[in-house]
């Protein structure tokens, strides 16, 4: 006679990943074969989630060889509008948010931005600042990259700029941050030429990724912020006759207004001559009336 803990021992069910558990629970025999379907079912979920990724990178690298002669195309032409770069990065929320003044004026000679994607888009990009000839350094292209790939931490490296003498702006911008020079936004945000030799923490690099995927993209609406709030802004206020504080013309009517109640004023004070004998009226007469 079978004893009340005889019988099958259940199998124990495949360790899945629980980072920090290593103990193994007992199932019964239908709820262990439920588990070992699921993990089977996860299994060819999982492969077909890699299947996917390879077959979305190669879209991803077919379209990024269809793009490259637009952008190509696009640089030309913004060749022919001075300081576009300089105006887009100024117009950028974020990116003025680390700009120097004097930071600004190098960027006057910035001709071209260009972000690469490395082949399998995956471990990184590198981003390229081509410059005119300028006074403040030697190089007529810098480049930060960054590689993110699976293997390995992600790091980052750029190039060594080859300052002019007494023009290094990452040094200035040490001095500013001891309050001995320079704008007071450098002192609460690192600027961009510190931003550009920062190799810190390469995963979390705001700026690379705001150049990457919203300047390089589509550098022309922040090039045309001004234009655009002018556009949804002002002449829309307009149209609708309302009165955001900034037109002129309601400004004069307020005045016109103020100056009128003020002679108002003045005649019901200071009756003169044309009106002085209507107000001047005969006690008599006005008792004769009531």
């Amino acid at each position: 006679m079978a004893t009340s803990g005889s019988g099958p021992t259940p199998k124990k069910v495949k360790k899945l990943d629980v980072e920090g558990d290593e103990s193994c629970r007992d199932y019964d025999a239908e709820t262990q074969k439920a588990l070992e379907d699921i993990d089977a079912c996860q299994n060819e979920i999982d492969a077909l989630n890699e299947k996917a990724s390879e077959d979305i990178l190669k879209v991803e690298q077919k379209y990024n060889k269809l793009r490259k002669p637009f952008f190509e195309k696009r640089n030309e032409i913004i060749n022919r509008i001075s300081n576009f770069w300089v105006t887009a990065f100024v117009n950028h929320p974020q990116i003025s948010a680390i700009l120097d003044e004097e930071e600004e004026d190098c960027l006057h000679y910035l001709s071209k931005l260009e972000v690469e994607e490395f082949e399998d888009i995956k471990s990184g990009y590198r981003i390229n600042f081509y410059f005119d000839e300028n006074p403040y350094f030697e190089n007529d292209v810098i480049k930060k990259e960054f590689h993110l790939g699976s293997s390995g931490d992600p790091a980052s490296q750029s190039t060594a700029i080859r300052w002019k003498e007494g023009m290094n702006l990452t040094k200035k911008t040490d001095k500013n941050k001891t309050g001995k020079a320079l704008s007071k936004r450098s002192l609460e945000h690192k600027t961009f030429f510190g931003w550009f030799s920062d190799h810190g923490d390469p995963s979390a690099d705001d700026i690379a990724e705001v150049i990457k995927d919203d300047m390089w993209p589509n550098p022309l609406q922040y090039y045309l912020v001004p234009d655009n709030d002018v556009e949804n802004g002002i002449e829309e206020d307009e149209e609708d006759g309302s009165f955001d504080g900034n037109d002129d013309t309601g400004l004069e009517e307020v005045e016109e207004e103020e100056e009128d109640d003020g002679e108002e004023e003045e005649l019901g004070d200071e009756p003169t001559g044309e009106y002085e004998g209507e107000f001047e009226s005969d006690p008599g007469e006005e008792n004769e009336k009531f």
